[in-house]
């Protein structure tokens, strides 16, 4: 198959264009800044619609994965013309050629939709986002119901993986102990936290069976931020007593955050047979990753 995957220089999109790559699809790997290791590198500005539409007619791919987005949350507060552009439009943009060449379109969203006021969210349940960031992607998630004709939404929450530049969660957890730093962890907030490598097969698949509608793609497990460094640091035999508990309350934020945005992923475990994975069974993995690579 022929993919356009955007934002394949990210956490995500590396692992995406990597495992497309080793199953010998023609994947065409777009990026803003940062030049993509796997793939046909193709340098895409999602401010400009006339690329994006220039762009797609060339390639004509079979499916498309898009990734790219916005997403620091407190910027996309104060710069919401631009996120706007980003998260909304181009995805708007990029899901009407879509519809015209009848490619498979795959949109990547946020647990951020939900405003956290109870978690376990499924995929019927009403969206209230807290945010801009959560709003620029939400109006996304709706434009498609309008330009794209098949299309599958995938909501993930908190992504963590092994990347050159992007630092995630329990890697930041396992470098800070190390240096025997002293850290902030938040016993208040909760989500559901995705190992890559799995969400990569998740999403993989669901292009290759045409998935349609909204599913949830997360990791299994309900956890808070501390809990998880608590998990960590137990797993790496490093000490916990660094890991020093606040609250949401002590957080001086300019935008709120959903304090449990945490995902039901029951139609994922049903319907997919790469199945979401727990956080042990996930954080097995990573450690298993750092320790061998």
């Amino acid at each position: 198959m022929k993919f356009l995957v955007t934002g394949s220089a990210g956490l995500i999109g590396s692992q995406v264009t990597k495992d497309l790559v080793l199953e010998n699809h023609e994947v065409y790997s777009c990026y803003h800044d940062d030049k993509p290791i796997y793939g046909n590198p193709l340098q895409l500005d999602l401010t400009s619609q006339g690329k994006i539409i220039k762009t797609i007619r060339e390639i004509k791919p079979d499916s498309i994965i898009h990734l790219a987005a916005m997403t620091n949350v407190d910027l996309c507060e104060t710069q919401q013309e631009l996120a706007y552009l980003i998260n909304t439009k181009a995805t708007e943009i990029l899901a009407k050629q879509a519809a015209k060449l009848d490619t498979f379109f795959v949109y990547v969203s946020t647990d951020y939709v939900f405003d956290g006021k109870r978690g376990k969210y499924s995929e019927d349940d009403s969206t209230n986002p807290l945010g801009y960031y959560g709003k620029s992607k939400l109006k996304a998630e709706e434009a498609l119901n309008e330009l794209a004709s098949s299309w599958c939404i995938a909501r993930t929450s908190t992504p963590f993986g092994i990347h050159s530049n992007k630092k995630s969660f329990p890697i930041w957890i396992k470098e800070s102990l190390e240096a025997k730093k002293e850290i902030p962890v938040l016993i208040d907030q909760f989500t559901s936290p995705t190992y890559v490598p799995n969400l990569s097969k998740m999403l993989i698949e669901i292009v290759k069976r045409q998935i349609l509608g909204v599913i949830h793609t997360a990791g299994a497990s309900r956890i808070s931020r501390y809990e998880l460094a608590i998990l960590m640091s137990e797993k790496l035999h490093l000490d916990k007593e660094l890991l020093k508990p606040i609250q949401t309350s002590d957080m001086t934020w300019n935008v709120q955050r959903p304090k449990d945005s945490s995902l039901d992923v029951s139609k994922a475990t049903e319907i997919l047979n790469e199945k979401p994975q727990t956080i042990q069974h996930s954080l097995n993995l990573l450690i298993e990753k750092i320790l061998y690579k």
